[in-house]
């Protein structure tokens, strides 16, 4: 049985929001999630306001219309990068091995990596997973997490538990 697991995408960017900046992280987010079958539901823009992230991250997890939501920016050291902090405001369990994988794994393609400080975890019934914010690092990111994504939504949703 496949499953199709319903997804949003948010791109953390003051300059996304306000226009200033074209937003490629997203789109190309929604195109590589579509070529995995995943159903992406949304592609929204937000500033970098923990308050809104938080508030976002949170009304998407309570709607039930999701099962993952993926950020894409303010994950880096500048001081609106505060992405981090926004999901860990929601996150109910953590699930640190993911955003560690992002890391290790993307160390073999740019020391830059290890500057993230993006996170996952468990919002109510919905996986948040945050990835940087460069189309680049949203593809590295996408071809890392592919391996692995299916099963942790199989097991957040209790889909297929037997372990072989």
């Amino acid at each position: 049985m496949k499953i199709k697991y319903k997804v949003a995408v948010i791109t953390v960017s003051d300059k996304g929001f306000t226009g200033e900046r074209e937003d490629k992280s997203g789109p190309l987010l929604k195109k590589l999630l579509g070529e995995l079958e995943y159903d992406v539901q949304d592609v929204l823009i937000v500033p970098d306001e923990r308050d809104q992230i938080s508030s976002l991250l949170l009304q998407l997890s309570q709607s039930g219309k999701v099962d993952l939501i993926l950020t894409t920016g303010g994950t880096g050291a500048a001081i609106r990068d505060i992405t981090p902090e926004a999901s860990m405001d929601v996150i109910d369990r953590p699930m640190p091995g993911l955003a560690e994988l992002l890391r290790f794994e993307g160390m073999k393609k740019t020391n830059r990596a290890v500057l993230s400080r993006g996170v996952s975890g468990i919002c109510r019934e919905t996986l948040i997973i945050n990835l940087a914010g460069s189309p680049k690092a949203v593809a590295e990111g996408i071809e890392i997490l592919s391996p692995v994504l299916g099963h942790a939504m199989h097991m957040l949703k209790g889909v297929n538990l037997e372990h072989n």
